[in-house]
């Protein structure tokens, strides 16, 4: 007989989640977890970065002031305080979980997980962080192992916690440095990067591809360099990293572009090239689960190959989303639980909380031409909205995409003040198969900057207002 019906593996904030869920539906819930409940979103990830760039915006906003009528001399920050107001906020939230867990009624196993063949699942082997090991069987078994840091020791982009980071070095470094080299152009390497600027920083940003943020809009990945490179950040695009090595008190980055080579130097260097999922040394290999790239081969349903075990987040592949991780989380469980859900069909928006933000949901405007699309695209910039000039917030614009021929809203894509908060009304718009009558219809509050996204797709057809 089991155990329990179902066993989660991993903590963060699909694992954790998805347990919740489970036990709200009356199943028998064990989550193991081998370090902090969370896991390593709301530890080292998602919760702390936006702690420490809150920290960067209100220093960064002291110098202006005098734009608002205000006045203040000796402002200063005080670096390690500003690590430990990060990391109390990640410690808060941990504390929150882990009274989730209690309130659920969800036992906690500490330690490190093994599949082995079972009957109805796989069975969990797991090496007790208190000592010994105990084996536990369930109906289902649900892998959130997540992922980390990709590195890449062939070129020595390694993170060795003194001159090379990843996101745990960058979260909680020793002393605050003057000089960065960030090497990817990602939400990772754009907030770290954005962050460091705030207080002070020389940074310089390193990108593979032509242009920063890839896989953002180009409309907006390229004001977003614009606005970032007047704040003061570098950017080398279109550069291959061809090793990275330490010298002296600092680092050398040493990069190629059209055939010329160039050393950049810094007192350290940030990898934010990517992530590497979880996956290995758990008994994959062994039970035959289907990968693809390093990652788990997942169904409609979050299903693997293997009966009776279940994948989510970013062990299942990209997008590479806390917010992803959570939904299909929800969706599994209530699967397992028998639940006739449909299928995991969402559109997941993507959020960099850098200054300025930058927001995204569905297609972007190359690639509704690369499929041959015929579209309908608004904009509508922040500059001329009435809250955004009364807030001094009137860098950006919103940007939407409607399918020509049936009217549907298919991409919308942000950059300006707090646009990760704004972007969920299209995110909602999207899901429920709004048009452009829809949109147009809505009463937007006035005075908000949410105006401007009246205004974008009103401009798609012809309609603005206030342009």
């Amino acid at each position: 007989m089991a155990d329990f019906d179902l066993i989660v593996i991993g903590s963060g904030p699909g694992g954790y989640v998805a347990a919740i869920r489970a036990s709200q539906l009356g199943q028998k819930v064990a989550i193991v977890e081998r370090a902090e409940l969370g896991g390593i979103c709301l530890n080292w990830g998602c919760i702390p970065t936006k702690a420490l760039l809150k920290s960067g915006e209100k220093f960064e906003s002291l110098s202006h002031l005098k734009d608002y009528g205000l006045a203040a001399s000796g402002a200063t920050f005080d670096f390690d305080a500003i690590i430990q107001r990060s990391r109390g906020v990640a410690a808060t939230m941990n504390k929150g979980v882990t009274f989730l867990m209690k309130k659920n009624k969800i036992e906690v196993i500490e330690g490190s997980a093994k599949l082995e063949k079972g009957a109805a699942a796989p069975k969990v082997v797991v090496d007790l962080k208190a000592g010994g090991s105990r084996t536990i069987e369930a109906k289902a078994v649900m892998l959130a192992v997540g992922a980390r840091a990709k590195a890449i020791p062939q070129i020595g982009l390694e993170a060795d916690g003194d001159k090379i980071w990843a996101y745990r070095e960058a979260l909680a470094p020793k002393k605050m440095p003057a000089s960065i080299v960030v090497i990817g152009s990602g939400a990772i390497g754009i907030e770290f990067g954005s962050f460091y600027r705030a207080l002070g920083a020389e940074v310089t940003v390193v990108e593979a591809v032509d242009r920063i943020m890839p896989v953002e809009d180009e409309e907006v990945s390229k004001a977003a360099q614009k606005a970032m490179e007047k704040r003061g950040i570098k950017f080398r695009t279109g550069c291959k990293v061809t090793k990275v090595s330490k010298a002296g008190k600092g680092v050398q980055v040493a990069i190629e572009a059209s055939g010329k080579a160039e050393t950049l130097e810094a007192e350290v260097c940030i990898s934010a090239v990517g992530i590497t999922a979880n996956t290995d040394g758990i008994g994959l290999e062994a039970l035959g689960v289907n990968m693809d790239r390093g990652h788990i081969t997942i169904d409609g349903h979050c299903a693997t190959n293997v009966k009776g075990l279940y994948a989510i987040g970013d062990c299942a592949g990209a997008p590479w989303l806390a917010h992803k991780a959570s939904h299909e989380g929800i969706h599994a469980a209530e699967y397992i639980a028998g639940y006739k859900t449909p299928n995991v069909v969402s559109p997941i928006a993507g959020c960099t909380y850098a200054q300025p933000q930058v927001a995204s949901v569905g297609v972007t405007e190359q690639g509704a031409r690369e499929a041959k699309r015929e579209v309908k695209i608004g904009r509508f910039p922040f500059r001329v909205n009435g809250k955004a000039v009364a807030a001094g917030e009137i860098e950006g614009f919103v940007k939407v995409i409607f399918d020509a021929k049936t009217g549907a809203l298919i991409g919308a894509h942000m950059i300006g003040h707090e646009v990760t908060e704004m972007i969920q009304g299209y995110v909602t718009a999207i899901a429920m198969e709004a048009t452009e009558e829809d949109i147009h219809g809505i009463v937007y509050p006035h005075p908000t900057m949410s105006e401007a996204m009246h205004e974008a797709a009103l401009d798609a057809y012809g309609r603005v207002i206030h342009l």
